[in-house]
């Protein structure tokens, strides 16, 4: 690990606190932005330089207004059927004799009989039925925003329209298998990449959709780019500082970067990096991304904080292992958040969860699976950084949680 920083002045940097989805609790946020707060027994300690390759060849390189009562709607007596009946085939006789004076003049008869014969069906009209539509006699499911509705900040009202917009969203980002046609880097090196950014998050005190949408951005890049291994650190790095001007109040400068690649690059192919990024993704950074989705759900289950932290543990270790690129931000966040209720046993997947995540329990089996599978198979002794982050006390030590086996795990399931 890189020694302590001591004479460039990230270390008197300002503590930040991250702009959070606006549509989530505020309660939740309080609690999570005391888990970004770097403490003094903080593992982390100062920002500290680190190259991200050195064992790989890459040593330099969301209140309803209040106006005037409306007037009650006066709701006329229901006529018998009899006179009902009577005053409608007057009022058509009438209309009928009015149309065919005013045709016979200049009509020809089929027209006239046209108008007879529509004048006949509108006798068979009855005006007092009323279609009541079915969506309307199904009681919805628990709104979860209501109790946020007097809250400006939360934007409850917009809430369940803003998460729909971003799963249509999401369709539009998934990603492809890019790095069969990398020439120059692999999975491994990018798993490297990957915690080496998790702890440039920790060190600048960054918010979780920074560290997400960095990762995101660098991988939508990877895929249209090929890349060398002496620019990878470049990329993650220049995707960072992109990701840290689109979610953060107060960004890390461009010299906090290139101090943190032990100035490996210049000022200029920081530059020129983010550049080639915001133009190969024609600028559309506003990519969606687990970790919002993850909150969410969590706030439809009812989940405690230690809960929603084990599920973002778990979707945290999915950031570094390629074989879960390809997956769906809000499948993903869906699926951790089971498994961590299940590992919790804190029952299932309950009907409001169904109904605003939009996911059955049958559709998310396969994927819990694999993510058991990487809990208790998945360690790499090379990548710490996450195990390290979540064993610390911040985050209830959620690292340290009792692992399911997958024979426990299918029975949980199926109960």
């Amino acid at each position: 690990m890189p020694p302590a920083r001591s004479s460039k002045g990230l270390g008197s940097k300002q503590v930040r606190s991250g702009r959070g989805a606006g549509v989530e609790n505020v309660q939740a946020d309080k609690e999570e932005i005391s888990q970004v707060k770097r403490s003094p027994s903080s593992p982390q300690g100062a920002p500290r330089k680190r190259s991200a390759f050195g064992d790989i060849t890459n040593a330099h390189k969301a209140q309803g207004f209040v106006g005037k009562k409306e007037p009650e709607k006066m709701i006329p007596k229901k006529a018998s059927k009899g006179s009902t009946a009577l005053n409608v085939a007057k009022n058509n006789e009438t209309n009928l004799k009015k149309s065919l004076d005013k045709a016979s003049s200049e009509d020809s008869p089929a027209k006239l009989s046209h108008v007879v014969n529509s004048g006949l069906r509108q006798e068979q009209v009855d005006p007092l039925v009323v279609v009541v539509s079915p969506a309307e006699l199904v009681a919805p499911a628990e709104d979860i925003d209501k109790g946020q509705l007097d809250d400006p900040y939360a934007n409850a009202e917009y809430a369940k329209d803003i998460f729909e917009y971003m799963q249509e969203r999401e369709k539009s980002f998934l990603l492809p298998d890019y790095m069969k046609s990398q020439p120059d880097i692999t999975m491994d090196m990018r798993a490297i990449l990957v915690d080496w950014m998790v702890e440039v998050q920790e060190n600048f005190e960054l918010t979780h959709e920074t560290l997400y949408l960095a990762i995101k951005l660098m991988d939508h890049y990877l895929v249209q780019v090929a890349a060398m291994r002496d620019k990878l650190q470049l990329i993650g790095s220049t995707a960072i500082l992109i990701a840290s001007k689109f979610e953060e109040r107060c960004p890390p400068c461009l010299d906090d970067f290139l101090y943190i690649c032990d100035d490996a690059y210049q000022r200029e192919e920081l530059l020129a990096m983010e550049r080639s990024i915001l133009q190969t993704l024609h600028f559309d950074i506003n990519i969606p991304i687990a970790y919002r989705f993850l909150r969410r759900f969590a706030k439809c289950a009812r989940a405690t904080m230690e809960t929603l932290t084990l599920a973002r543990f778990i979707c945290e270790l999915t950031l570094q292992d390629y074989a879960f690129v390809q997956e769906g931000a809000s499948r993903l966040a869906a699926s951790c958040l089971l498994l961590a209720l299940k590992m919790k046993n804190l029952g299932g997947w309950s009907p409001t969860l169904q109904y605003y995540s939009g996911y059955h329990v049958p559709d998310l089996l396969p994927l819990v699976r694999r993510l058991n599978f990487l809990l208790t198979c998945g360690q790499d002794d090379r990548l710490r950084a996450v195990r390290n982050k979540y064993s610390h006390r911040v985050f209830f030590e959620v690292a340290k949680t009792e692992l399911v086996s997958m024979q426990a795990l299918e029975k949980a399931l199926q109960s």
